[in-house]
């Protein structure tokens, strides 16, 4: 007969604020725990098959199916703990009873690989931290397709370390407890279900993992906030806050829509006279320009025939104009570009420059050079240098800013923009604005057939020294099946030789995008010189975060924003939306389709065409990843006073044509910033959207960003109407529907919301 063994547990409701250290790790004072409600249960566990049950107001749940009958031995049964040993699978199991939740740890006996699938998990629904965080109704058909015999690497797939199963009466709470090597499996032949598989690898000596399992009533609040108390008492929670006294730039953030800003040309269309360039180009300039795009520039054949056509018109039309300033930008940015049988005459400032040594000159120095020399050739035909493109840079810029955005994060594609016009970024910081560069060092290619920047390295040893190896002793690829992945822990120097370099070039950046560092996206390296574990990998990307904050005085920022990064990021992108084009063929490769993301490039050097092409979206992907009836959050109640979260770049406010209202409603209720990708052109196209949104989210994130997020209501049956509260006395109330909806006497339009800040209620209706 199989013995049942039983632990009653009691679980303490948290009714008051407690503050201060509550164990050896570093706590600020200020971070206090949340006001929830942990449900008192018993447990009854069956040793032989690690069934699971709990108990609690008379109603009986599994926390885990019974797995297939095993062995058991040195069953040991205290008063507080329950153990055991599976010695064929070389596993041992222990479950503690604690305050509020029982404690499971599962240990691995084994030198050798092993893997140990546990708990089994089935319920009416799942809440789960898929990016912001998803309520899955388990027999809901679109998400049984999408998940159907679907693998999800935990670290990488959940925002954070958790989830939940919502039971008939009340909900389980499972925090993982060792976030390494983790894999959720779905099935979904009837509803879905999914087991938790954890690999024990043989180059880690860690050989345990586990949860922490509370039972809460059955609200995405009480989920949350027990995950968030956890965090606190473990000292891995820090609010924006205390990030903003260690830099004061971080309060920059704060109402802060976030922008990309485009534009990599060094002349604009209006620093020309285009009369006059005909006459004025000598034909050895001309040549030479259409030799080195012909040589040294991608694509620039094409290019380079739009000299042909300026000789040969009366009129120079667009195209023309904007080939003759790409080409124009390209040269000027190479070290190449000084031919001293083309440029004769040099001035004072020309001939300093030179004496220095093209190749000691940083890029910032190399441009404004080959500035001088084309307008030592080129005369009166074109403005003085210091206006070049200014009317596609500074100009915008200055105007955003008289436009009302007071604050505002600017990112730029690159650092390659910034030495471009250095000006703009010089500006944009005296203005009070955010701006920084993206970087990564995710990828790495062959060194000399790299495919784009972040992907070369000055040390080109670390391509065969320093990439990652898989268990099968295979060399894993870098994005987009291009080149390898770079191992972390030895990339440090080759950060700071980047970084340096770009800093030590004037460049006024005060803040930096890192790539993919918080999206989970980790490995454990077999490569026999540099065995790294998952856990070291995470640790060398926090570290580099790191000395970005430390020793730069960074706002720090990555795609992903999962919390292991929490405590070292002011801001993520891709928690809101993720990046999920590549799976259809229609958004990622069909140029015929509607829904075609559009490719990544502009013919005007300013936003490419992946970003300012507004497409509608299939059904699937709006209910899988916009969808308000299925979307909760779960990162938000959480991180809402830490962490500034927003879409991945590819799926900004402006992108998907039909949801636009949609998004600017969500960006209220959930305290999002707007994204948006500005040049010249789309500043001009969409200011009047733009703005008068802007005004509306940055007065009430101002006030939402420093308080945590208290609350979340569904107020209507189909789920349209919904309300979140931050701290004691602001909250907001979104109708998603077409109609218009009642609440304690405001009536809500349709597509609107209210804002509720103390006794001030204000509806807001986006417009396109």
């Amino acid at each position: 007969m199989k013995k049942i063994l039983s632990i009653m547990l009691i679980a303490t409701i948290v009714t008051s604020v407690l503050t201060g250290c509550v164990n050896d790790k570093d706590i600020p004072s200020k971070e206090v725990y949340s006001h929830i409600v942990n449900l008192d249960f018993n447990l009854n566990v069956d040793p032989e098959t690690f069934a699971f049950e709990v108990e609690s107001n008379g109603v009986t749940e599994r926390v885990s199916e019974p797995l297939a009958d095993m062995e058991v031995s040195n069953l040991k049964d205290d008063e507080n703990i329950i153990s055991w040993t599976y010695l064929e699978q070389g596993i041992d199991v222990a479950i503690e009873k604690k305050d509020k939740y029982v404690d499971v740890t599962i240990k691995s006996s084994k030198d050798e690989e092993n893997l140990f699938s546990w708990p089994s998990v089935k319920g009416d629904g799942y809440m789960l931290p898929l990016n912001q965080g998803k309520y899955i109704p388990s027999n809901d058909s679109i998400w049984r397709s999408y998940l159907n015999e679907k693998k999800m690497k935990v670290i990488e797939a959940f925002s954070m370390q958790f989830f939940a199963v919502d039971k008939s009466e009340y909900s389980v709470v499972y925090i993982i407890k060792n976030p390494y090597n983790n894999e959720i499996a779905f099935n979904t032949e009837n509803d879905i279900e999914f087991t938790f598989n954890h690999e024990f690898p043989t180059i880690n000596e860690q050989k345990e993992y586990g949860f922490r399992i509370y039972v809460t009533e059955k609200n995405p609040v009480d989920i949350a906030k027990t995950y968030k108390n956890y965090l606190i008492e473990q000292g891995d929670f820090k609010s924006l806050a205390d990030k903003a006294e260690e830099n004061s730039n971080i309060e920059k953030l704060y109402g802060a829509p976030h922008a990309y800003f485009w534009d990599r040309t060094v002349i604009s269309e209006g620093n020309i006279e285009w009369a006059i360039l005909r006459d004025a180009i000598p034909e050895k300039l001309k040549l030479w320009i259409q030799g080195l795009l012909t040589t040294k520039v991608e694509d620039g054949s094409e290019l380079s025939l739009a000299f042909e056509d300026l000789n040969s018109v009366d009129y120079v039309d667009k195209y023309t104009k904007n080939r003759i300033i790409n080409s124009l930008s390209a040269v000027m940015q190479l070290k190449e570009f000084y031919n001293p049988e083309v440029f004769t005459e040099t001035n004072k400032e020309i001939q300093r420059l030179l004496n220095r040594g093209i190749e000691n000159l940083n890029p910032v120095e190399l441009i404004d050079l080959n500035k001088r020399l084309l307008k030592s050739v080129l005369g009166n035909a074109v403005d003085p240098i210091e206006q070049w493109a200014d009317a596609n840079t500074v100009e915008v810029i200055k105007d955003m800013k008289d436009s009302g955005l007071e604050n505002m994060w600017i990112g730029l594609d690159d650092w390659q923009e910034g030495f471009i016009k250095p000006e703009l970024v010089t500006e944009a910081e005296d203005m009070g604005y955010l701006i920084g560069t993206y970087d990564s060092y995710h990828s790495i290619h062959e060194p000399g057939k790299e495919k784009w920047e972040t992907a070369k390295f000055k040390d080109t040893s670390l391509y065969e020294n320093a990439t990652v190896t898989n268990k099968d002793g295979n060399k894993i690829e870098g994005f987009q099946g291009a080149g390898r992945k770079l191992n972390p822990t030895l990339a440090m120097p080759s950060v700071k030789e980047r970084v340096t370099s770009i800093l030590n070039t004037g460049l006024a950046f005060n803040s930096w995008f890192l790539d993919t560092d918080g999206t989970g996206e980790i490995y454990d390296d077999y490569t026999p010189e540099h065995v790294t574990t998952e856990e070291e990998d995470i640790h060398a990307r926090i570290k580099r975060m790191e000395y970005l904050q430390k020793e730069w005085n960074m706002v720090v920022g990555t795609e992903g924003g999962n919390d292991f990064a929490n405590k070292n990021v002011a801001f993520a992108h891709g928690i809101e939306t993720p990046s999920f084009s590549w799976m259809d063929k229609d958004m990622s490769k069909n140029k015929e389709s509607d829904y075609y993301v559009g490719r990544y490039y502009s013919s005007t050097g300013g936003v490419p065409e992946l970003f300012s092409k507004q497409i509608p979206l299939k059904n699937k992907y709006k209910k899988l990843f916009l969808d308000s009836n299925y979307t909760i959050p779960l990162y938000k109640l959480v991180y809402n006073d830490s962490v500034i979260t927003t879409y991945w770049w590819g799926w900004g406010t402006l992108k998907i044509e039909d949801e636009i209202s949609n998004r600017m409603l969500y960006e209220v209720l959930y305290n999002v910033p707007p994204l948006y990708h500005i040049d010249k052109h789309e500043w001009e196209k969409h200011k009047e959207t733009i703005v008068r949104h802007s005004k509306v989210w940055s007065n009430f994130s101002k006030k939402a960003i420093t308080e945590e997020m208290t609350g979340f209501k569904i107020i209507s049956d189909d789920r349209l109407v919904q309300m979140t509260e931050f701290g004691e006395a602001l909250s907001v109330v979104a109708n998603f529907s077409e109609d218009e909806f009642n609440f304690q006497g405001e009536t809500i339009p349709g597509k609107s919301l209210l804002i509720i800040d103390g006794n001030s209620n204000t509806i807001y209706t986006p417009k396109k």
